[in-house]
């Protein structure tokens, strides 16, 4: 409603003042020559630098510094001297009607401001560019303040110390923000402002995930973070902002690394003390024992590595991956649909450290005869059964 009161507003100013305007030029015997005001107007689109093109408001300056002491604007100025005040409260009203109302205001008067360079009628209004000139410049400011204080919000807002896999309020503002805007812009013949404050405002919600890092959840941070990150990276893609690509980019980067993360530090507990006893004969190659005399160490003896294994029989690894899910399923959030991704990544992860251990038996025990109590089928088969039964 407010943006179509705008327009109403603006499109009656412009035959007002005109017609005013040529009532003053007549009576008073002021008329410009036609082919000086071409001249001007040739001289202002041709001294921009080849290849830009000069915005609305500049060029309104410009016209307005050359031709500032015509008589004609002058009368009009005092005539209509409530105009700009006026104007000023409307839409300082308009802007407050809508949280995002600022954003309406700014290309409303972008729009006329285009429209009337745009028409025969506009360029001896030098009057009436002036006011709206000043009244873009004041929007402008407007909008950037808002995106400032925006900012500065998503930025500092607390986290919830219980959190429980889901979307941060800083996320879904962001979201809100994008979504209006783009609807408001989506005719716009101007969008400089727009991509500039999407730009700032996506600084400022990937600071407030990365802040989670340092936050003090009860949950996993990097499932949190995967799940923002995600949920980001689904948004973009649907939106498809050109100016935002990279931070699309970005988004799924931050995503599959926290992913990583998450899947690494639970897959660690099915398997604990395997994974203890192997990273230590790593340890040993690395600091120069050979291979072949790793089982020579008291800590990494053939006798130690089959206590180790005898306390992974296959059934107790099925139950405690299907322990694992269950627990996945209960943090993770049902929104985002990442639990059979990030399932997948488990199994994926859970196969290379299989591979892993298998190959330093090969190669530190070889000929020991020592095997784990599972061999890849029957992991895979782990796996597959309880992804079917959920």
């Amino acid at each position: 409603v407010s943006k179509q009161m705008l327009e109403q507003v603006l499109s009656e100013l412009q035959p007002l003042c005109t017609a005013e305007q040529q009532f003053i030029e007549k009576f008073f015997q002021l008329s410009q020559d036609p082919a000086n005001l071409q001249v001007l107007e040739v001289s202002v689109r041709t001294t921009w630098p080849q290849g830009q093109c000069p915005s609305p408001f500049h060029y309104l300056l410009f016209v307005l510094f050359l031709r500032l002491e015509e008589p004609t604007t002058q009368l009009l100025s005092e005539i209509f001297s409530c105009l700009e005040p006026e104007l000023r409260g409307f839409l300082d009203v308009c802007s407050k009607v809508h949280p995002f109302g600022c954003l309406q205001v700014l290309v409303t008067l972008n729009d006329s401001v285009f429209e009337m360079w745009g028409s025969s009628s506009a360029l001896p209004s030098s009057f009436l560019n002036a006011v709206l000139g000043n009244m873009l410049l004041l929007a402008k400011s407007s909008f950037n303040k808002y995106i400032g204080t925006l900012c500065k919000e998503i930025e500092e807002a607390k986290m919830p110390s219980k959190m429980k896999g889901r979307i941060l309020a800083s996320v879904s503002r962001f979201e809100e923000f994008v979504d209006f805007s783009e609807e408001v812009f989506r005719t716009a013949r101007r969008r400089g402002d727009l991509d500039k404050a999407h730009l700032q405002l996506a600084d400022s919600v990937f600071s407030s995930v990365n802040s989670l890092s340092s936050a003090n959840l009860k949950v996993n941070t990097d499932m949190v973070m995967m799940e923002n990150f995600h949920h980001i990276h689904c948004f973009l893609c649907q939106k498809k902002i050109h100016c935002l690509e990279d931070k699309k980019k970005e988004a799924k980067q931050r995503y599959s690394e926290h992913m990583e993360k998450y899947v690494i530090k639970y897959l660690g507990q099915p398997l604990e003390k395997l994974n203890h006893f192997f990273e230590g004969v790593k340890a040993r190659v690395a600091q120069g024992v050979k291979e072949e005399e790793v089982s020579f160490q008291l800590a990494y003896s053939k006798q130690e590595l089959r206590k180790v294994i005898e306390k992974y029989p296959g059934k107790e690894v099925k139950r405690a991956l299907e322990t694992l899910y269950r627990k996945i399923h209960k943090y993770l959030s049902p929104e985002e649909n990442l639990l059979p991704v990030v399932w997948r990544a488990m199994e994926q992860e859970f196969i290379r450290q299989y591979q892993e251990f298998e190959d330093l038996i090969q190669r530190c025990y070889a000929g020991s005869g020592i095997a784990m109590d599972f061999t890849m089928e029957d992991l895979l088969s782990y796996f597959n059964s309880i992804t079917l039964s959920h």
